[in-house]
């Protein structure tokens, strides 16, 4: 017994010290990455998961340290722009018109999911359009790369990423894609919907029910944002967002996007709804920034839904109104 403890304990040293030089020679990011963490990554992933340390080694061998990556990651462009820039860059002509071919393309499963989600089509070809211009722009990096670098070089977020290289190794296994193959953000998202590994264990979904969920086709990928929506409880037919026309000495408030104040309220404040909604319908202010100054609209739960896909209100008001422009144009071709 004691001959094989003592053997058990020298294949293991042996393979972990094989694990490491493995890594540290075929890695282009060597010393930019923890390599320490890298193989206990390696011994867990295997202990846990059905899948040997070599295999493991392998794949983490091919994977490839990015500094662009971590760049990227430090200043997010997002992070400084006014609604006014922001929407520039996704309400054009092009998208719009992409987005009324794109819906008349795939107009069978378009109209099909959102049947049975309740999810409003348009909203759907919007989130598209934003995040990959319609399965155009899906991204330069391989995953594996970017949560390979930012698992193991980005200390910041190593936990979250780490948790999302797992899924990612898990995911590709179980619906059969080739890890070394698909391309995304810099944050590892991928396919037309850009999910991340996470998102898409939990609501991707495959549209023929019988194969695999593969978001890097566009039935997949309608599919899987309807039911993004429908499980974060979109509410059919009902409105997104309302932009708020007319202000009588309002009181200054915060903002949001969650609705936790009914119409009744912001009324009495000075922000005045239009139309005939009821004034115990629930709203969130929704404060956008313009060049001149400050625009103001209400956002319903269905606004608050598209935020749960990005929680930022220039996403979602991007797609909200990108949806609208390629409603406007999709029905004018039909008639």
């Amino acid at each position: 017994m004691r001959w094989k403890k003592v053997m058990k304990m020298g294949v293991f040293k042996k393979t972990m010290g094989l694990v490491l030089l493995g890594l540290s020679m075929g890695l282009s990011g060597f010393g930019q990455v923890d390599q320490v963490k890298v193989a206990e990554f390696a011994r867990s992933f295997s202990d846990r998961n059905e899948m040997s340390l070599e295999e493991v080694t392998v794949i983490l061998n091919n994977a490839r340290y990015q500094e662009s990556i971590i760049r990227k990651m430090e200043k997010p462009a997002e992070g400084t722009m006014t609604w006014g820039r922001y929407r520039k860059i996704f309400m054009t002509e092009d998208r719009i018109s992409a987005g009324v071919e794109f819906w008349k393309e795939n107009k069978v499963v378009i109209n099909d999911v959102s049947s049975k989600t309740g999810v409003a089509p348009e909203i759907i070809v919007g989130i598209i359009g934003v995040e990959t211009f319609y399965g155009q722009r899906q991204g330069n990096y391989r995953v594996l790369d970017a949560l390979y670098t930012l698992a193991f070089g980005f200390p910041k977020r190593s936990s979250f990423f780490t948790a999302e290289l797992e899924k990612f190794l898990l995911l590709v296994k179980e619906e059969n894609l080739n890890m070394y193959e698909i391309k995304g953000s810099y944050a590892g998202a991928m396919g037309f919907a850009q999910f991340m590994p996470s998102s898409y264990q939990a609501y991707a979904k495959s549209y023929d029910e019988g194969g695999s969920r593969n978001l890097m086709q566009a039935d997949d990928a309608i599919a899987s944002v309807a039911n993004y929506l429908k499980e974060h409880r979109w509410k059919e037919g009902e409105l997104v967002a309302l932009p708020i026309k007319n202000m009588v000495n309002p009181t200054k408030l915060t903002p949001g996007v969650k609705p936790n104040n009914s119409l009744r309220f912001y009324s009495d404040n000075g922000y005045m709804p239009s139309g005939n909604l009821s004034p115990a319908t629930m709203a969130a202010l929704i404060e956008l920034e313009q060049e001149d100054g400050m625009e103001y609209w209400f956002g319903f739960n269905n606004f608050y839904v598209i935020t749960r896909y990005n929680h930022s209100e220039l996403y979602a008001m991007a797609v909200f109104q990108l949806a609208e422009a390629i409603n406007a144009d999709y029905e004018a071709v039909k008639q």
